[in-house]
């Protein structure tokens, strides 16, 4: 079999209009075909041209030599890595594994060893759109939270401060940041009970004292964890950060290669790995990263607020990694399902494979160039003073 031509479809949501999606979609000279998907929001049209500087190399390539076309396209050139090179590399390879799958005539998770678990457990997002008055948003965001446990939902998950800046869109401050979270993780737990899971993402908006301030204040409370306290790019910082709180930390959503993640590991400055398929290199890339977390009991919870593409290969990478807590869950069954059609099936808060070839999914070509990308900008946020904030 050989590669014949690779393809970027830019998929506009049009139910969330903020969202596009990246889909790359690898064709053989024998009609089997793989399907992947890139992370990096707001870089889409950089990340296709990534791609389409990759094709020419891959026509003609063997896709059964997955780890060779890895090394070829990360290590092909002078200047390597970065966001956009390792999530172009990340769509590609997530494509091979489910073009080999259907080569095979079996489902990604056996090529990756097999069932490790009949299936994932997930959290999803509770924050609610606007919220007026001093409670900004959270008595909304409770109400949708018990209806999701109702639901059968064991995890949930809420952002710090999102409600804080009571409608003024764009603004964080972040005392204010710490109080409304403390109010509104107070407001979940009481509503949810004590064994519903709640995970905080503070989105690497606190500096170190607002970090520390805020996880000692949540600490009695119970978090599952505090995801992202601090920028991930300076691991020194998180050791002060353990230095000085107790609640469990996941990070390394943003992380782009397994030689970004040494410090996180090899030091222990971690609980939980955030590792994003889609960015972090794609199977071949996170399943190292996820071994060399097993060597120091790091379980995994993957970044995953992308479609359906993204949600079956982290389906497939967690079904077949021993140490695994949680997924990150957005999508439904009922997105882009035009578009992109899946095996995957949702339960509750459990999602489970139907067992499929390959990653189970399947993109219509003429469905994904009728939602053609719509640019969504920025997203930019600034304090009281108008200086920018980290979003």
């Amino acid at each position: 079999m050989k590669i014949t031509d690779v393809k970027t479809f830019l998929v506009h949501d049009r139910e969330r209009p903020s969202r596009n999606y990246t889909f790359v979609k690898i064709y053989t000279d024998e009609g089997l075909t793989g399907l992947g998907e890139a992370g990096v929001t707001g870089r889409e049209l950089a990340v296709q041209g990534m791609v389409e500087s990759f094709a020419p190399i891959l026509r003609g390539m063997d896709p059964s030599r997955i780890e060779h076309i890895w090394q070829t396209l990360w290590r092909g050139h002078f200047f390597r890595g970065g966001h956009v090179h390792s999530a172009a590399v990340a769509a590609i390879d997530i494509a091979l594994w489910d073009l080999r799958g259907k080569a095979l005539g079996v489902p990604v998770y056996d090529l990756l060893g097999g069932l490790t678990r009949d299936y994932a457990r997930c959290y999803c997002h509770v924050q609610r759109a606007g919220g007026d008055g001093p409670r900004g948003g959270i008595d909304a965001m409770v109400e949708y939270a018990k209806k999701q446990v109702q639901e059968g939902w064991e995890f949930i998950r809420f952002g710090v401060g999102e409600g804080s800046n009571e409608n003024r869109a764009g603004v964080y401050e972040q005392a204010r940041a710490v109080r409304w979270t403390v109010e509104a993780f107070g407001a979940l737990r009481d509503a949810v009970g004590p064994e519903i899971e709640i995970a905080v993402d503070f989105h690497q908006r606190t500096t170190p004292p607002y970090a520390i301030q805020l996880a000692r204040e949540l600490q009695p409370m119970r978090p599952f964890f505090v995801e992202d306290p601090l920028r991930a790019e300076n691991p020194a910082e998180f050791a002060y950060l353990r230095q000085h709180i107790s609640v469990p930390i996941a990070t390394g959503e943003q992380l782009p290669s397994k030689w970004d993640w040494r410090d996180l590991i090899e030091q222990d400055l971690m609980d939980y790995c955030r590792v994003d398929l889609c960015i972090c290199g794609g199977l071949t890339e996170a399943r190292k990263v996820a071994g060399w977390c097993e060597a120091h009991y790091i379980e995994q919870v993957p970044h995953n607020p992308l479609g359906p593409v993204s949600t079956a290969a982290c389906l497939h990478f967690d079904l077949s990694t021993p140490l695994f807590a949680v997924q990150e869950l957005t999508w439904r069954p009922e997105i882009l399902a035009d578009i992109v059609k899946t095996d995957m099936r949702l339960e509750g808060g459990n999602l489970y494979s139907g067992g499929s070839p390959g990653l189970g999914v399947e993109l219509d070509d003429e469905a994904a160039l009728a939602n053609p990308y719509q640019m969504a900008g920025l997203h930019i946020l600034r304090r009281d003073d108008n200086s920018v904030s980290d979003w």
